[in-house]
């Protein structure tokens, strides 16, 4: 039995609001390290009140992961900043935005003039924002801060490019503005930095600098927000120089040179040292090895350490001493002195670059031979070298030991450690069992990257995607013959989607690379990809540039209304496209013309302004606008408006924007599976299915934004249902409640004494991040040691994307953000790909971790342009079994799961975390997991009952089958590979088909020339030929022309099935392209028309005269695509009669092979003609032979 909850657990599962993290004076509070940014200013502007001090708060600056979402935080917690006087105003883009910070500290060069005693500032931009800002940095930090204001520089690194396009590294461009450089490497420490930060903007007159990288910003945990909670020392030794610090006016440059380069840096150095912001946090009383490290690097070092099985009292009996570096630059002498002094060797520990490594160095170099310690950090330098370093050698990079690119590990860190204590003979004469802990440890790590390296990249992977609809899906379409420049934003996954679009520049400086091209190279033209979020950011500068420099471009100005690449943020400013069209006219832009979905809103007035001549057209024309303007000279630009739309859902459902009562259907049967509708629309909402008549393919209307491209596959298979809705999903019917079913034993919960390690794997955007957050906060209500971790960015375009949980009994057993190499103890895969990802795999380890798998296929992208695409589900099952063992992965399908108890297949992961809580997987309680359910508020009873579904299969699958489907047996987890198919039966269907489809006669042709096969084979054994030829002469003979479309169009079953999924008074319409309807000029395929309610007789009467197919009076037989049909049949005959006369065991596979060639052969008009020649060709490669 699990022990009862204590009291003061059972009074915060009743009083906790998710509103604390704002709200609570004091106490702790769950919050991410977004949430502490918005908070920061808030702790500060109370410790401002508590002095007496009547100050407000400043916060500008621009998006980008990992602060993508600080500026919804701040807008969610406005009513919060408000009454503490603290305004948030984003920037246009991140330069613009520290200006305005500036503006802040120069509220004190006219006290009389202001409300507040000093307004403190807080910038916030990702590190290739930090970079752009060096300018105003300089000026601002040369200028000074207020006495009572003060500013924090925040940026977002992005160590691995995880959600860049390159990786960055802030440390270096702030140390070159003259910011010291906090690095905190919790959340809470972003609080705790953060107030100091400010009080030494204060007392120095300097911007401080906050670096903060994924691993800690977007992880969260129980933070203590106690305003009091830090102490802040004001060092009263430094002499100060007439005048003071801050900012003063009038005030020469050379004046403010003089004051930073005498004093300011000095200044913020005697805080640095008076409130011991760097200090050795564990010391041993002969130390020989230091280790020094910095932000997240020091929790992996922690981590690394008691991996190894060093704990404090074997670090001390080693001889090891940890210094704690908060403060990076500039690197305090006198506590590095303290540090440094007895140590034999220094191993400094930090991401990227190396700069605490070079200050220490520097700080040591006039000491003593005799008592300087060497020092080493990115490089080992071999046996006996004294040359001086990496500098000193041709090719360093053969001597790595903590690498400078991508990112640090506990496991690369440990590994580190483990040579230099070998190397220094720390271990000898101690206790054989710290050396045989370190072994193992070093022998796992070892074994784990030897499988993964053998193991290989995974067959495969989930790229990051459009959304389904988006408009990027058409708008970064360029004509053949052409190529694009990419751009920053959504539009910059067009690079690997097989679309012509290469390269990239920084924001901003879109196209402009151009420039130096266009004069040296044969290319008279290219696209260029622009944002509207970067046009308004910059990048109206950059099409400023290409019309300076009269060189041939078209800019594609992707108008999506939202920001969407970090979260949908709205544009900051006010841009419509008539403005825009009128400000590019007046830059001098050769033409312009706007592209959109709704031509009809500027037919209608609802759109005016724009300027004159310029054009508007559908999207569906942008092909032919786009080869009309690359041969217009100059700068052109096609301003292509369509709405984000995964904003535009977000819109429907808050009643911000009307619902469109239109839906696309697929009529499974006509649908030949070419995939033609996939490759012209780009989108993931049109899936494929298997039926048996092969694969085909349907819109998940669930993911479905209603995009409507799909349409422009040139197939007949698509209706359109208008006027109606979709049905309210509905569980199945017979299913019984909850509360009549028998109590549940609850499980053993694990126990997490130390860090009991979870990760939640995924798809982004399907809420893998929400269940690392319910698992956070229900251990913060449990008051258990916690941090999550979430990965956001490029990941949520339905990449791969993990969920990170740390849980224990105590705060301090949880050293890191992240699971380690081989560390986890629970994987909860959400997707078999994912879960058996690489990334993933290697976080494993058998007799220690357990999987609790959803097996459902979703499939990825590759679907889009490889119609043929299965899914791995066999290489996932075996590799996750080959990594954890045979009896430690738990299967489901939740999706299919949840769709029939919940009717939506959205409560999937909900379920997921009931089953892996039952199997005694999760150490939390099951009152804390369902409180926290109740706090985060979004369907919560529908959350709660699929959280208890998933118990119920965790604890007797078989029941809840019966359940659930009581008519038929069902197994939840992935079924094995079918047996041969019933051939027989297979016959007798086609048989039956072919009557419906001409009549019986027809049908018996079919069936004779099958049994001769049959014949033929049995005296060989088996069935796979005649199999083949069943289903493959049944294809050709059942050709889809007019009549057959038309039969299967008007099928009474079919609209039973569209009136099983939609109701209210609707309409439904085909949409086909007939060829008396013209079109198909220029190489185009012919246009689609919708054919509504007053066609349907006609079709349902055009079966009826199927009689007439292939005769004289045939009026559709005579065309090339009819006479094709026949051709190919009468070739496939042929081939047949061939192979019956050559028929042997020693050819009976490349029969097989021969047989099976149409199955290749799909799609309708030009997509079929171009799979036919496809197949002819493989014939003619697979002549039978003898």
């Amino acid at each position: 039995m699990n022990a009862p909850l204590p009291d003061h657990v059972l009074k915060a599962l009743e009083s906790l609001s998710l509103d604390d993290k704002y709200t609570l004076e004091r106490g702790l509070a769950f919050m991410s390290g977004i949430q502490a940014l918005v908070r920061l200013p808030i702790l500060q502007q109370t410790r401002d009140a508590m002095s007496g001090l009547h100050t407000a708060g400043f916060i500008s600056g621009y998006r980008g992961s990992p602060l993508g979402g600080y500026d919804q935080a701040l807008w969610k917690a406005k009513a919060h900043l408000v009454k503490h006087n603290i305004v948030f105003q984003p920037g246009v883009n991140e330069e613009l935005g520290a200006t305005a910070v500036w503006g802040t500290q120069q509220l004190d060069l006219h006290p009389e003039r202001q409300r507040f005693d000093g307004v403190f500032g807080l910038w916030y931009g990702k590190g290739p924002g930090v970079d752009r800002c060096s300018d105003v940095f300089k000026h601002a930090n040369m200028a000074g801060t207020a006495k009572h204001g003060g500013v924090i520089a925040v940026a977002g690194d992005d160590h691995a490019a995880k959600s860049s396009s390159v990786a960055h590294q802030s440390d270096h461009i702030f140390k070159a503005c003259g910011f010291p450089v906090f690095f905190p490497s919790s959340v809470q420490e972003i609080l705790d930095l953060g107030l100091h930060a400010y009080a030494m903007s204060r007392f120095s007159g300097l911007w401080a600098g906050m670096k903060t990288i994924q691993e800690v910003v977007e992880s969260a945990s129980t933070v203590s927000v106690d305003p009091d909670r830090v102490r802040i020392v004001v060092p009263t030794e430094f002499g100060m120089p007439a005048g003071g610090l801050n900012i003063r006016w009038p005030d020469t440059a050379l004046e403010q040179e003089a004051r930073l380069m005498d004093y300011k840096w000095y200044a913020a150095l005697a805080y640095i040292r008076a409130n011991r912001l760097n200090q050795t946090v564990l010391d041993s009383p002969h130390a020989r090895l230091g280790l020094m490290a910095s932000g997240k690097a020091y929790n992996d070092l922690r981590q690394a350490l008691h991996d190894l099985g060093l704990d404090e009292e074997a670090c001390r009996q080693i001889g090891l001493r940890v210094h704690k570096v908060a403060v990076v630059w500039p690197l305090e002498a006198s506590a590095t002195r303290e540090f440094a002094t007895g140590l034999q060797e220094i191993l400094v520990i930090e991401e990227k670059r190396q700069m605490i490594e070079y200050q220490l160095k520097e700080e040591l170099y006039n000491w003593r031979e005799d008592v300087r310690p060497n020092v080493l950090g990115k490089f080992c330098e071999p046996e006996g070298d004294r040359t001086g370093g990496e500098w000193s050698h041709d090719h360093p990079a053969s001597q790595w030991l903590l690498r400078a690119q991508a990112d640090l590990n506990p496991a690369l860190i440990a590994k580190a450690v483990a040579q230099r204590i070998d190397k220094l003979r720390l271990l000898d004469g101690r206790d054989p069992a710290l050396r045989e802990r370190i072994a193992a440890r070093l022998a796992v790590i070892e074994a784990k990257e030897r499988s993964l390296k053998e193991l290989g990249k995974s067959s495969a992977e989930r790229v990051p995607w459009f959304c389904s609809g988006c408009p990027h899906n058409t708008s970064t379409k360029v004509p053949e013959g052409s190529r694009a420049l990419a751009g920053i934003g959504c539009h910059y996954m067009a690079m690997w989607m097989g679309r012509q679009t290469e390269t990239v520049t920084q924001m901003g400086g879109e196209g402009v690379n151009w420039v130096g091209q266009a004069p040296f190279t044969n290319e008279s033209h290219v696209f260029v990809n622009l944002g509207d979020g970067t046009y308004f950011h910059s990048g109206v500068l950059a099409i400023r540039q290409a019309i300076a420099a009269k060189v041939n471009v078209t800019y594609k100005i992707l108008y999506n209304d939202a920001v969407a690449m970090t979260g949908g943020q709205p544009v900051d400013g006010t841009l419509s496209v008539a403005a825009m069209t009128r400000e590019l006219e007046a830059e001098g832009a050769s033409k312009v013309v706007v592209v959109t979905d709704d031509v009809d809103r500027y037919a209608d007035g609802q759109i005016c302004g724009l300027a004159p001549g310029v054009e508007v057209h559908h999207r569906d024309e942008l092909d032919r606008i786009q080869r009309a303007l690359r041969e217009v000279q100059g700068c052109t630009v096609i301003i292509y408006e369509q709405t984000c739309a995964t904003e535009l859902r977000r819109r429907r459902k808050r009643g911000l924007a009307p619902k469109l009562a239109k839906r696309v259907v697929i009529n499974e049967l006509v649908c030949e599976g070419c995939g033609d509708c996939s490759a012209q629309s780009n989108c993931l909402s049109v899936e494929a299915v298997e039926t048996e008549f092969g694969r085909k393919r349907r819109i998940n209307q669930s993911s479905c934004n209603q995009d409507f491209s799909c349409l422009k596959g040139f197939c007949p298979s698509f209706v359109t249902v208008e006027g109606g809705q979709l049905r309210a999903p509905k569980a199945g019917g017979g299913i019984p409640a909850l509360g009549s079913l028998p109590v549940l034993p609850e499980p053993a919960l694990p126990n997490a004494e130390s860090a009991y390690g979870i990760v939640v794997a995924g798809i982004g955007g399907t809420g893998v991040i929400t269940i690392g957050q319910l698992l956070g906060m229900a251990a913060h209500l449990e008051g258990k040691g916690i941090v999550t971790q979430e990965s956001a960015g490029l990941a949520q375009k339905g990449g791969a994307t993990w969920s990170h949980v740390q849980i224990a009994n105590r705060p301090e057993a949880v050293y890191t953000t992240r699971v380690g190499m081989a560390e986890a103890d629970l994987i909860m895969g959400c997707d078999p790909i994912v879960a058996a990802h690489s990334s993933t795999l290697g976080m494993m380890r058998a007799g220690r971790t357990r999987v609790a798998l959803n097996t459902h296929e979703t499939p990825t992208a590759a679907l889009v342009h490889e119609p043929g695409w299965q899914f791995p589900a066999h290489q996932c099952d075996h590799a996750l079994r080959h990594a954890v063992g045979q009896d430690n992965v738990g299967q489901l399908d939740a999706v299919e799961l949840a769709t029939r108890v919940l009717g939506d297949a959205i409560y999937a992961n909900p379920l997921m975390l009931g089953y892996a809580w039952q199997k005694g997987w999760i150490p939390l309680s099951r009152s804390a997991l369902r409180r926290a359910i109740e706090l985060n508020g979004v369907q919560v009873d529908n959350n709660l009952t699929a959280f208890e579904w998933g118990r119920r299969v965790a604890h007797d699958a078989a029941a809840v089958m019966r359940m659930v489907i009581p008519p038929q047996p069902v197994v939840w987890a992935r079924a094995s590979a079918p047996a041969a198919g019933d051939v027989e039966r297979l016959i007798e269907r086609r048989r039956g088909y072919l009557a419906s489809y001409q009549d019986t006669a027809y049908a018996e042709q079919y069936l004779q020339m099958v049994r001769r096969v049959q014949a033929a084979e049995r005296a060989l054994g088996g069935s796979r030929l005649t199999e083949a030829v069943a289903r493959n002469l049944f294809k050709l003979m059942a050709y889809k022309d007019e009549y057959e479309v038309a039969r299967l169009l008007t099928d009474p079953s079919f609209h039973k099935q569209i009136a099983e999924q939609f109701e209210g008074d609707y309409t439904v319409s085909f949409n086909l392209a007939p060829p008396w309807l013209g079109g198909g000029k220029g190489g185009q395929a012919p246009g689609k028309h919708a054919f509504g309610p007053i066609w349907q007789p006609l079709l349902r009467s055009l079966p009826r005269f199927r009689k007439l197919r292939g005769t004289w009076l045939d009026p559709f037989g005579y065309r090339a695509d009819r006479r094709l049909d026949r051709a190919l049949l009468a070739e496939y005959r042929e081939r047949l009669e061939l192979v019956l006369s050559t028929l042997r065991a020693t050819n009976l596979a490349r029969s097989i092979e021969i047989a099976s060639v149409p199955d290749a052969i799909k799609g309708y008009g030009h997509v079929r003609i171009k799979s036919v020649e496809a197949a002819r060709l493989t014939w003619q490669q697979l002549q039978p032979q003898g």
